[in-house]
């Protein structure tokens, strides 16, 4: 099993995170955020990642730094269940709708982290959640995961509904891209011979 446990703990946060990347889709999320809870969900879900987050942050403050370690613990916990990336089929892509939401994610695990994020949201906060916090948990994610990911809005209006649509897409596309090709399940796919 492909798995990872990562513990973070700050003097704004304190996050234990463990993953599962050849799961069903389980999930059991705690962070003091009703929101992040119901994205992490979904991206469980949706990505058949088994999933477990237990969180605090300094959160009387904002979501700010929960959301981005929580972002930095899921990227450390890929990079650590991945190894050496032999057999993966590394890339992945989505586009999923979500009611009048369109969504375009694609993954590429290359070992050179690079998020492209084209998605111009109508609300400043969805709840008490500040939406640009979005960007900054694919920004963190990406960083410690060290693969490129794009997120493009293809349309919608509906804040929620876009977001919901990033999370469950970012999922199904990385599902796709830690998949073990069957045919090449000895390889690394890169002609460098490492990722």
């Amino acid at each position: 099993m492909r798995e990872a446990l990562i513990n973070r703990k700050t003097n704004e946060t304190d996050i234990s995170l463990k993953l599962c990347l050849d799961g069903k889709g389980e999930s059991l999320v705690d962070t003091g955020c009703g929101f992040l809870d119901h994205m992490l969900t979904l991206f469980s879900k949706h990505g058949k990642f088994d999933l477990t987050v237990k969180a605090k942050g300094d959160t009387e403050v904002d979501f700010h730094h929960l959301t981005e370690d929580v972002g930095i613990c899921l990227g450390q916990a890929f990079s650590e269940a991945l190894g050496d990336m032999r057999g993966i089929k590394r890339y992945g892509s989505m586009i999923l709708p979500m009611d009048e939401a369109l969504i375009l994610t694609a993954v590429d695990i290359s070992g050179r982290a690079h998020l492209a994020f084209s998605v111009r949201m109508r609300l400043k906060k969805v709840g008490t959640f500040d939406t640009e916090l979005v960007r900054e948990f694919f920004e963190a994610f990406t960083r410690h995961a060290g693969l490129t990911l794009h997120i493009r809005r293809m349309a919608g209006y509906n804040t929620h509904h876009i977001i919901e649509g990033i999370f469950k897409s970012f999922g199904r596309s990385l599902r796709e891209a830690v998949k073990i090709d069957a045919e090449n399940k000895d390889d690394i796919p890169s002609t460098k011979g490492m990722i």
